[in-house]
């Protein structure tokens, strides 16, 4: 167990120092922000792939695989639906409007489509949502710890913390784009070499498929918790995500989102089932696991060789390092520029954003841990990110460069709409379906509504409206 913790260790120290160096080449809060608009498609490619095999899509995913079977699935197939949304028509769209406006956030984007008002409301609920999916990826890695050498979960969350901290805050986007490079390779080659180890130790394929825990195991579209369901939750948050749209700022042209981003997309949905088939092999060999949310770690750590292992931790650590790097990036862009250069500091210079970022960073951090010691665990926690993301910012975004004529007023009655039957789901329901339709699904429902409703109200007191033309 200390060889593998040595071997994690040395690991995270090679990316630091991988970090520092490239940090070195930015010079400006535009690299820092968005890569000096200068990614091509490997590069964006690379980043968001990296980005969105986070802790939901190994640990998480892993978990619900062993938990629910085949339907959970659906949980990265759905990312990757909603990923090929974004490359060919909601992605190209936006990165021409940031270019030519110089729009670093999607705090930017919704000011100069709809005012300061629909700004600060979606700023302030990202800053809740992208709390919960930071603590996601940090309960992931503390559990990657306590299984490889019984590190509890509140040192766990701390080191895993301090780490993505030191070397986000370093570089930015740009840090980041390199250093997603190396963990996307390390997450490829590991999870290759571990699953014919894992169905071999797991007694082959018979044995995976001679499993029945539930009736509905081996149904492809609902089983347990998990099913079709997650397409409502997880398609439109990956359309609209303020860490993706952010990187799609980054890109040099249309073409390198439509194939970078597309690129993700498809990768996504070829890797869907490797995490929820890794669920099954730990289920074959380890029935009896107390948090479904082991199933991953313990399966590397005991259910294959040790070299073997520790590579396939080395893989599941970058996925959640990888992934919380792109969180940081929503909470410290967001706060140095939708409330810091916005309201406090309107002349702030690119030293003072950048200052102000890397200390949001580490406040970020600080918050994160402490949401991820008192969360139930990665999927729970990342399912309040993907609901608020998808309610809030699907309309005002896909409407608003879909459609000129959606208004200020539109966009925010369906923001809150969306997001008052959602917390009420919660308070009423505690997130639970109602006969199959789930929070995501009802918020939104009343999103697209209340937002029909307020535009057709708009246009007939328009209508009302005595003439002025002479």
């Amino acid at each position: 167990m200390n060889a593998h913790l040595g071997w994690l260790a040395a690991y995270a120290l090679a990316q630091l120092a991988l970090g520092a160096w490239i940090a070195r080449r930015v010079r400006s809060a535009g690299d820092f922000f968005v890569a000096g608009r200068r990614l091509g498609p490997g590069l964006l490619f690379s980043t968001m792939l990296a980005a969105n095999i986070g802790a939901g899509s190994t640990v998480g995913a892993t978990g619900l695989g062993y938990a629910d079977g085949l339907a959970a699935t659906w949980w990265v197939l759905s990312a990757g639906l909603g990923s090929l949304v974004l490359a060919l028509a909601i992605g190209p769209a936006i990165r021409r409007v940031a270019a030519q406006h110089d729009l670093r956030t999607v705090g930017d984007y919704l000011e100069f489509r709809f005012g300061v008002g629909v700004r600060t409301t979606i700023a302030a609920l990202l800053w809740v949502g992208a709390l919960f999916i930071l603590a996601g990826q940090l309960i992931a890695v503390a559990w990657i710890l306590n299984v490889a050498a019984g590190v509890p979960k509140l040192v766990g969350c701390l080191l895993a913390g301090a780490l993505i901290t030191a070397y986000f805050a370093a570089g930015g986007l740009l840090t980041s784009a390199y250093v997603n490079i190396v963990q996307l390779v390390v997450k490829l080659v590991g999870f290759a070499i571990a699953i014919p180890f894992a169905l071999a130790a797991s007694g082959g394929w018979d044995a995976v498929r001679a499993l029945h825990p539930t009736d509905t195991y081996w149904n492809p579209w609902q089983g347990g918790a998990s099913g079709l369901v997650y397409l409502a939750m997880l398609g439109p948050a990956f359309i609209v995500s303020p860490g993706l749209l952010q990187k799609v700022y980054g890109a040099r042209d249309d073409r390198a989102v439509r194939v970078g981003v597309g690129l993700n997309a498809l990768a996504l949905v070829l890797y869907a089932p490797v995490p929820v088939l890794l669920g099954m092999m730990a289920r074959a060999q380890f029935p009896d696991l107390p948090q479904a949310e082991l199933a991953l770690p313990t399966l590397l750590m005991q259910g294959v060789p040790a070299a073997v292992g520790a590579l396939g931790l080395a893989a599941v650590f970058s996925a959640e390092l990888s992934a919380a790097d792109a969180v940081l990036f929503i909470l410290t862009t967001s706060l140095a520029q939708d409330f810091y250069k916005r309201f406090a500091n309107p002349g702030a210079t690119d030293a003072q954003l950048l200052r102000v970022t890397r200390l949001t960073a580490v406040v970020a951090g600080a918050l994160g841990v402490a949401i991820a010691l008192v969360a139930a665990g990665v999927v729970s926690a990342l399912s309040i990110f993907y609901t608020i993301m998808g309610v809030s910012l699907f309309i005002p975004i896909v409407g608003g460069l879909a459609t000129p004529r959606l208004a200020s007023a539109d966009a925010m009655a369906a923001i809150l709409a969306g997001m008052a039957v959602v917390g009420g789901w919660r308070v009423a329901l505690g997130g639970r379906p109602f006969h199959g339709v789930t929070p995501a699904m009802g918020g939104l429902a009343a999103a697209i509504v209340a937002c029909l409703l307020v535009h057709l109200a708009r246009g007939r007191r328009a209508a009302a409206l005595p003439s002025t033309a002479p």
